[in-house]
């Protein structure tokens, strides 16, 4: 692909795709728009963008391309600045918000000029943040989901997912309302679910102080989420209020329903109610990116003396194996420990654990 490719937001997301598409399309100009000049100038020495600047409409009637990656009541006030300005009339312009059809509804004055919009949402992430964290592997194999209006021209749709091939993502479309509802269960949901059982066990801890140091290990392994950007999710939840209010009635229900069999005392309803959530999650796809990021963590099993780390560390240098966050989660003297490491994604975490079993005695298991 040949043109002028706009980026609106330079962080993680925006960042990585630029990456993208200059790796597929190396003829592709890019420029990055974003308020920070501290971004913009990180982005050009990195390579990542052509030019920039802190005025979208400095170079918005230069796009063949243009990407919002902003937050989503963000991208929405830009969408409704955008009938005020000169755009090319075959220009492509797409999101990567995580709701959907609000955006959507916003897009309908740009639709009216004559122009395309194609709603987007690579479902991807990293605990790392800003153009610095760019990465051109960020959405390989994950899902990035496409929310064309209803009788789009499938060109334009095939248009866009050519300017995207190089993130080697699996493309699936979506209508806005199937979007938000799909990802408001499997995403948003669980991150609000997760942030009241944190902020239960905060104020159970102030009675029960040494709850706090028993809640390591498991429990803050299922509510990693928790730890997720506090305004990103406050956009999030305000743009998908309404499939949220009904997801969240139904987990009131539900949890009442739990309740009930607790005070009733009824085994079998329990033991159902365990069984067929075992059964359903045993089932789920094994190895696959979904609405939530994978964790891929691998548990290494070392002494307790002093340079394991860099030890183990040093050997994934060798191999030239990244990863993203190292933690030990239990050290006593003279017994083994256990180092935990977190990786980008499955390959990767493969691949350390056969170079650590390589260069040591060390035990690893997923």
């Amino acid at each position: 692909m040949k043109g002028t490719v706009v980026i609106v937001g330079l962080g993680l997301i925006g960042g990585s795709i630029a990456l993208c598409i200059r790796a597929k399309h190396p003829q592709a100009h890019i420029i990055g728009v974003d308020i920070s000049e501290q971004t913009i100038l990180s982005g050009d020495s990195l390579g990542i963008i052509d030019e920039g600047t802190t005025n979208l409409a400095d170079v918005v009637s230069r796009a063949d391309l243009l990407v919002f990656c902003c937050p989503v009541q963000q991208t929405e006030r830009f969408l409704a600045e955008l009938p005020s300005y000169v755009l090319k009339e075959d220009v492509i312009i797409t999101d990567t918000g995580s709701t959907k059809q609000r955006v959507m509804e916003q897009a309908t004055a740009v639709q009216a000029l004559g122009h395309v919009f194609i709603g987007g949402h690579p479902m991807a992430g990293s605990h790392k943040s800003g153009v610095t964290a760019a990465k051109s592997l960020l959405f390989e194999n994950a899902y990035y989901l496409l929310t064309p209006s209803e009788g789009e021209n499938p060109k334009y749709v095939a248009d866009l997912r050519m300017w995207l091939e190089g993130t080697n993502a699996k493309f699936l479309e979506l209508s806005a309302k199937e979007h938000d509802t799909i990802t408001g269960m499997l995403s948003h949901l669980p991150h609000i679910v997760a942030a009241a059982l944190v902020n239960q066990t905060s104020d159970f801890t102030q009675k029960h102080p040494a709850a706090f140091r028993l809640a390591a290990g498991g429990f803050r392994d299922i509510t990693r989420i928790a730890s997720s950007d506090p305004t990103m999710w406050t956009d999030i939840s305000l743009s998908n209020k309404e499939a949220l209010r009904e997801l969240l009635g139904n987990w009131r229900d539900g949890m009442n329903e739990a309740l009930a069999m607790l005070e009733k005392e009824d085994a079998t309803a329990i033991h159902h109610f365990f069984d067929t959530a075992k059964e359903f999650r045993d089932s789920l796809p094994v190895h696959q990116e979904g609405a939530i990021p994978s964790f891929y963590d691998l548990f290494v099993d070392v002494p307790d003396y002093p340079g394991v780390i860099s030890e183990v560390t040093g050997f994934l240098a060798q191999e030239e194996i990244s990863l993203i966050n190292i933690k030990i989660l239990e050290t006593r003297e003279d017994i083994m420990g256990i180092l935990q490491i977190t990786f980008q994604n499955e390959k990767d975490r493969e691949r350390a654990k056969r170079c650590i079993e390589k260069y040591s005695h060390y035990q690893c298991h997923f």
